[in-house]
């Protein structure tokens, strides 16, 4: 063979094998019904992957460029059951999936409008129904949570049962907007959201979606540093029973009993569950007393649901908000409750036993969702909740007039006046509260590339706050139940939604989301200009929310992404009561960028997350006393919060897991003013001590938080997770003082889940939990305050020490 024929040969091979090497392929089809028609607009994905398609009007869809090889297709569309099929691509392929109808997809409809997906162009994390349950053995919703990224936890009792709270990139609860099935949550007066009124509500759930930043348009609250979105049991087409029993450290036992009809002549459902949650808590006496339940009935037609749901919560613990203070915490006595605490006439300590917080809250939804055709569908609520409850306080050397009780004059033998000025008394703080509204969207598929939502909602709010004496040591005037103040609020809130999303290409998105947000204040507050005369006002603040999100699908594989959002909040109940419209904060702002990646392969997911919030007037406590003497809220001109989010997770083979996240980020006020009480040696002179810090911390927002995995399955069904969660130093208030900080804390967790079938019980789940494995002493909240005397400084810590080692264990029987 001459050298130019061998030369062609080889030119010839070499070209063969390029084409061979880089061969791609296309996968078309058409969806259609397990009745062959055709279903348009459903959304085709590629597991393992960032790929996905929508099928056009005539349910067609084509995918392009596809590697040889193995590839299993994921099909969704409204009104039909999920449907996966594996598939072997090795040549230009045609596959048409058969969807079967359901009305189980139509729940969906109620959450998806204030949900975000990759093609958002947002931060999020999802938590399935399953992998809520490995976690739950009795603790309340945030410590669900607490392995996400940017997450810490907090519990006033210590571990983890009773008031417990968490705060996601430093913002706590009453900067995230959260809602249970579209519907908000959040107190209408404080913005925060008390999860120890909703014991065991993880039971009920099927779904969780954390956003994080500025998020999607959501209702009641702004989100102004997250979004936590609950959705509620799905659809259960079998009947069903479930009965679980946990029991652990500090006496507390765990007991639920759920079960439901299932589909009852393919149309009615009905869902319900009890539970009661008791605990002795790590702290003194922060016991709990939890009682919850859910009722859902339901109606699914072929194209519309009909859905009640209840669900109630009722709590009795033991205050502990006062917690540790420092001094005794280094002396070793980290559980010391002072709540509850008086002494007797001859100097003895005692704790008054009924120092509680006693609240109920019941909630009612009607949910209607309707599925017009293939492009549009809707879904209206109703919804209702009620409040009430007090917690009660013994308190010591009391003045009368701070009770609206007369000062009482006594006579001893000698006929001299004794002038009584204070009393011991036991009081009652009662709130009681309505809080009511509706809330809608529509969804509209134009085109297998253009979609809409229009969604919003109005709720009004209506609060009774007041005071009631139940027993005095001198009774002076007051009846039985003196009431010593009444005060009520009054809030509506209404706004308007338009997200759009547009698919100029089959890998890239641009979603729009336009937001109008109304809402006005009516409350008792002081007039500056009549001595400070109480009167009826009105505050009222409309806000324009936009964003705007871009995702592209660089490959297969690869998703990269970005957005822009702008929130903006109203003050809070305390802003506007304690204070007159000269000293009233504004409203705050924060404009939102994030920006990010994330790599998915068929055992690898990594992704990382970009962060920059810029805020305007962030309102922030100073110590400063305004107008009317009150340590009220102020705003700070500019400060921001940047930062990266990681995260990778890896199936390591058959028997092993491993996973985590780190949040690094930094969280500062350009400039903050600090103002302290000072006073002479005599206490006869007040005046206050300034001073002026620049790019300071903000308080509770650590530079560094993780939380990393490892799952070992020796067996089938049997997880054995070890989890090791860190927090950094978060300093309890502005001015970056390490001596006015919570410590960094690492904690190592374990954790045991097995399941196993038989003939008699389908389905025995043992579940078994070791917190603080290595007995870490560390505190997860706290506050500061100080005090000049003279020139000498004293500052005085307070912080919420959490549990050493301590285990919950328990059985679920599923029939």
């Amino acid at each position: 063979m001459n050298k130019q024929k061998m030369a062609k040969l080889v030119f010839a091979v070499a070209c063969f094998s390029i084409t061979k090497l880089h061969a791609q392929h296309s996968l078309s089809g058409q969806v259609r019904s397990d009745k062959n028609e055709v279903v348009p607009f459903a959304v085709i994905g590629i597991k393992d992957s960032q790929l996905s398609v929508t099928s056009n009007a005539e349910g067609k869809f084509n995918f392009r460029n596809l590697k040889p090889g193995t590839y299993i297709l994921i099909t969704r569309s409204l009104g039909y059951l999920d449907k996966t099929d594996t598939l072997i691509v090795n040549a230009n392929s045609v596959f048409d999936p058969e969807l079967a109808q359901s009305n189980k997809q139509l729940d969906e409809v109620i959450v998806n409008a204030t949900r975000v997906d990759k093609n958002s162009g947002m931060a999020f994390s999802n938590l399935d129904a399953e992998t809520l349950k490995k976690q739950n053995l009795g603790q309340d919703a945030p410590y669900m949570l607490n392995q996400l990224p940017s997450v810490v936890v907090n519990s006033d009792a210590g571990a983890g049962v009773g008031y417990t709270g968490l705060r996601i990139r430093g913002s706590d609860g009453t900067r995230i907007n959260v809602t249970i099935n579209g519907v908000p949550v959040n107190d209408a007066e404080s913005q925060g959201t008390y999860f120890v009124n909703m014991p065991d509500f993880v039971s009920s759930t099927n779904n969780i979606q954390v956003q994080r930043g500025v998020g999607a348009s959501s209702n009641g609250a702004g989100a102004f540093g997250a979004s936590i979105n609950f959705q509620t049991n799905e659809l259960k087409d079998k009947p069903y029973a479930n009965v679980i029993s946990t029991a652990g450290s500090y006496d507390t036992y765990r007991n639920t009993l759920a079960a439901g009809t299932g589909l009852l002549n393919n149309k009615f459902t009905l869902d319900a569950r009890a539970s009661s949650i008791t605990s002795n808590g790590y702290i003194d006496r922060a016991r709990s007393n939890l009682q919850s339940y859910y009722l859902a009935a339901g109606y699914y037609g072929k194209k519309s649901v009909l859905k009640f749901i209840n669900f109630l919560g009722q709590e009795r613990t033991y205050q502990a908000w006062n917690y540790v203070d420092e001094d005794s915490i280094k002396k070793g006595n980290r559980t010391y409750n002072s709540c509850g605490e008086y002494y007797d006439a001859n100097g003895k300590v005692h704790y008054y036993k009924n120092e509680v917080d006693n609240y109920k809250q019941n909630n009612f939804q009607l949910h209607f969702i309707h599925q017009v055709n293939s492009k549009f569908s809707f879904n209206i609520t109703g919804h209702y909740t009620k409040g009430a409850g007090y917690y009660e306080q013994y308190k010591q050397g009391q003045d009368f007039a701070d009770y609206n009780m007369e000062t009482p004059t006594f006579y001893v033998n000698d006929s001299t006046n004794v002038v009584i000025n204070s009393t011991d008394l036991i009081r009652r703080k009662w709130l009681d509260n309505d809080f009511a509204g509706g809330i809608f969207n529509l969804n509209y598929s134009a085109t297998s590339k253009l979609a809409f939502t229009l969604g919003g909602g109005y709720n009004t709010y209506f609060g009774k706050h007041f005071g009631r004496v139940m027993w005095a040591q001198y009774a002076s005037n007051s009846e039985l139940d003196h009431e010593y103040y009444f005060e009520t609020a009054n809030k509506n809130d209404g706004n308007i939604y338009l997200k759009t999303n547009y698919k100029p290409m089959s890998n890239l998105n641009v979603f729009v989301d336009l937001q109008v947000r109304n809402v006005e204040h009516r409350f008792l507050g002081l007039n500056d200009s009549i001595l400070f005369e109480i009167k009826p006002q009105t505050q009222s603040y409309t806000f324009f929310n936009p964003k705007v999100g871009v995702s592209y699908d660089v490959t297969s594989k690869l998703n990269v992404y970005a957005s822009f959002a702008m929130a903006n909040k109203e003050p809070n109940r305390n802003d506007f009561v304690q204070s007159t419209v000269k000293s009233r904060p504004k409203p705050e702002q924060l404009m939102d960028i994030e920006a990010g990646l994330k790599y998915q392969m068929k055992n690898i997911y990594a992704a990382a997350n970009f962060y920059n919030m810029q805020y305007k007037d962030q309102l922030v406590l100073n110590g400063a006393i305004n107008d009317v003497g009150a340590y009220n809220r102020v705003n700070v001109a500019k400060s921001f919060r940047r930062g990266v989010e990681l995260e990778l997770n890896a199936n390591l083979g058959k028997y092993f897991a491993a996973g985590g996240n780190v949040a690094l980020s930094q969280n500062k006020i350009e400039k903050f003013i600090e103002f302290i009480d000072s006073s002479d040696a005599s206490y006869s002179v007040y005046t206050q001590y300034k001073k002026e810090y620049s790019n300071v911390d903000i308080s509770f927002s650590t530079n560094i938080v993780s939380s990393i995995m490892l799952m070992i399955k020796p067996i089938k069904n049997m997880e054995i997770t070890f989890i090791n969660k860190y927090v950094g130093r978060q300093y309890l208030d502005n001015t970056a003082n390490s001596k006015r900080s919570i410590d960094p804390y690492n904690v190592v967790d374990a954790r045991f889940n097995y399941t196993i079938k038989t003939k008699l019980i389908p389905e025995i789940g043992f579940m078994f939990s070791i917190y603080n494995l290595l007995s870490a002493k560390y505190e997860t909240n706290g506050y500061t305050f100080s005090y000049y005397t003279d020139t000498k400084l004293s500052t005085y810590n307070y912080k919420a020490p959490a549990a050493p080692l301590n285990f919950l264990g328990g059985i679920s029987l599923k029939f």
